[in-house]
């Protein structure tokens, strides 16, 4: 393996630039995760593709906010600007959970340390740094601006707040994968542009006055939602909003986004196009160490531990699932990386001294995406859609699994690869979904054999979220059935290879539009199934998702329609408790609950012995069979 020098890494130090002979710097990154130099943590992203363009950059990593505040002023004033970011989650999902408890470790700090970032570090880097600094721009991203960039529901805090510039003093947010408009605001501010003046640059958002403000609600070019007072006022103004947001993030073509709050108005250009393959082969092979900072020698990193043998294929999901934001801050368009870039990464991960042999994932936001797009691209170009998959699979999909196939080959072929694994979450309706050409049906047979037989590190990751057809629907996940149907393919092919792997399924509980009485249903069905579910949680509302407006709104965005959310923690911890059900200490609780919704069917099913029969809604209706009030439902009896 190659020896690096401190000087490889990107100075976080004084001294570190007095080594390079530095006498100023041209941009000061500051993050809230600790500094590893890697293409999978976004601070080293945006700090080595500024210094591909010939930029001094500096990084300052987890500064403290609660002492003098030297680790600000440590650097100096930077020649451009300050960037910030919070760092690769929202901080509020890494500090607490989703009963609002605080959590005990923090997977991006140093041996896990917590503590070691505030609350909404966006807003407090912001406002110190333009304390200190009231001249120099600041410049935010990561996906704690990127999903806050407009009115949205913070759960911790239980409110509406305006977007993330309403509130922190910062001259430019930067949402989504920020490569390409962190390259042209460095290049125009390097022309001698002003910070004020770049108000135009795509995937950008600025707060300017009102009074520019277009006039009318909707052109070719704009949109003008309901401001964020109208949103504090009526629910149905922001899940209105959150529609339009939604489909221009997730539009080829987008519109420009405006919202008014107070006196002023948040500007939200179009994105980008998807980065081209050179473009995102570019940002991956960059001098990277792959290491974190020496600096925390001797200390383990637990996200770096994690992805330390693992090698990301490509970037965006098409998924559009209703409760997470990968889509929304990556883009619902696949960016795949050449076979080139990607053989040229795992060359670099089997000179590692500590490498076994063993990559632990070949993988992206969904594994099974690489390279995938739709067969006319003139159709995408006008679709609205946020998900390619649901309802349905879209028939203009291409979803050949032949080039991810000819990567897994060449990667295995490699000397000192002994197995290389699938790590991150498989998209199993794409491997049964049956289509036309059947040339793609015989790749995708083959892509589901061999990633059994031969990807597969005793346990495959797989998440249809719920049972229920119904909740699945509001989820954007296909039906249970299709798992079900997975699952018999994958014992099948675990049996014909003489192997012993588990599937490992994820579910929620207390999604929006989720009964108790379906996560009593969800636990029969398990049962039903052998699992005793490990990997499971509650429903965290997170910014920017439209399973969080629901939430917050209790209205479908996209339907009007009303729908009910569990909020109250006694119903978050009826719902909970049903994953549970084998555990002694839930049995009489369970009981009882069963007994008060009248459902003995299920009380026989987890706890008697009679023999299992599926209820018909969970074959094809949408709606659970009418029942008597007062009586057991007798058609599950």
């Amino acid at each position: 393996m190659k020896e690096y020098r401190l000087q490889d890494w990107l100075p976080t130090t004084r001294k570190e630039l007095e080594m390079r002979g530095w006498d100023y710097v041209d941009v000061i990154l500051f993050s809230g995760d600790a500094y590893v130099d890697h293409p999978s943590f976004g601070a080293a992203v945006i700090g080595r593709i500024l210094e591909a363009e010939g930029l001094r950059v500096a990084i300052v990593p987890q500064p403290n906010w609660q002492d003098d505040l030297r680790d600000f002023k440590k650097l100096g004033t930077p020649r451009l600007f300050f960037g910030i970011s919070a760092g690769a989650m929202d901080s509020m999902v890494n500090h607490y959970t989703a009963n609002k408890r605080l959590r005990s470790d923090d997977a991006y700090t140093p041996n896990g340390r917590h503590g070691m970032r505030p609350d909404y570090p966006t807003v407090v880097y912001s406002r110190i740094l333009k304390e200190l600094f009231p001249d120099t721009p600041v410049i935010i991203g990561g996906i704690e601006a990127s999903m806050r960039r407009l009115t949205h529901y913070d759960y911790w805090q239980d409110k509406l707040l305006p977007g993330i510039l309403a509130e922190c003093p910062a001259d430019l947010l930067i949402y989504g994968m920020g490569e390409r408009p962190i390259v042209e605001i460095a290049r125009r501010l390097q022309q001698g542009e002003t910070i004020d003046r770049l108000t135009d640059i795509p995937q950008t958002a600025t707060i300017q006055p009102g009074a520019n403000t277009p006039s009318t609600v909707e052109d070719e070019h704009n949109i003008v939602l309901a401001s964020h007072e109208e949103c504090l006022q009526h629910k149905r103004k922001q899940a209105e909003n959150f529609r339009h947001i939604e489909e221009e993030s997730n539009k080829y073509h987008a519109k420009r986004l405006w919202q008014r709050v107070g006196e002023r108005v948040i500007v939200v250009n179009p994105p980008y196009p998807p980065m081209t393959e050179a473009e995102i082969d570019a940002s991956f092979d960059l001098p990277y160490t792959r290491m974190p900072h020496p600096r925390y020698k001797g200390k383990t990193i637990p996200a770096y531990e994690m992805i330390k043998f693992s090698v990301n294929l490509h970037r965006g999901c098409f998924g559009g699932c209703a409760f997470c934001t990968i889509s929304a801050h990556q883009g619902k368009f696949i960016a795949s990386r050449s076979k080139e870039s990607i053989l040229k990464e795992v060359k670099q991960i089997i000179a590692m001294p500590d490498f076994k042999g063993y990559l632990s994932d070949l993988g992206g936001p969904s594994a099974n995406m690489y390279r995938m797009n739709g067969q006319n691209l003139e159709l995408c170009h006008k679709c609205k859609r946020p998900s390619c998959l649901a309802p349905q699979i879209c028939p203009n999909l291409n979803a050949d699994h032949s080039d991810l196939l000819d990567i897994y080959h060449a990667v295995d072929a490699l000397p000192g690869i002994k197995k290389s694994f699938i790590g991150s979450g498989v998209r199993y309706d794409l491997l049964l979904h049956r289509h036309k050409d059947d040339a793609l049906n015989r790749s995708t047979r083959r892509y589901t054999e061999e990633l059994i037989a031969r990807h597969v590190s005793g346990r495959l990751k797989v998440a249809p979220e719920h049972t229920s057809d119904r909740v699945l629907t509001i989820m954007r996940k296909p039906s249970f059935s299709l798992f079900e149907q997975f699952k018999r393919t994958f014992d099948r092919i675990d049996r014909e290879q003489g192997l012993n792997q588990q599937i490992i399924p994820y579910f929620i509980s207390s999604h929006p539009g989720c009964t108790e009485e379906e996560m009593a249903e969800l636990a029969a069905l398990t049962k039903h199934m052998n699992f005793k579910l490990e990997q499971v949680q509650d429903f965290t509302p997170t910014p920017m998702t439209l399973s969080t407006e629901i939430y917050y709104t209790g209205i479908h965005p996209y339907t009007g329609e009303k729908v009910y959310t569990a909020r109250k923690p006694e119903e978050k911890l009826n719902q909970r408790k049903y994953f549970f059900w084998y555990l002694p200490e839930k049995r009489n609780d369970i009981q009882n609950s069963l007994r008060r919704m009248h459902r003995n069917d299920l009380l026989e099913k987890l706890y008697g012995n009679t023999p299992w029969r599926k209820p018909a809604h969970l074959v094809g209706e949408n709606k659970p069979p009418r029942r008597q009030k007062g009586k057991p439902n007798k058609n599950n009896l």
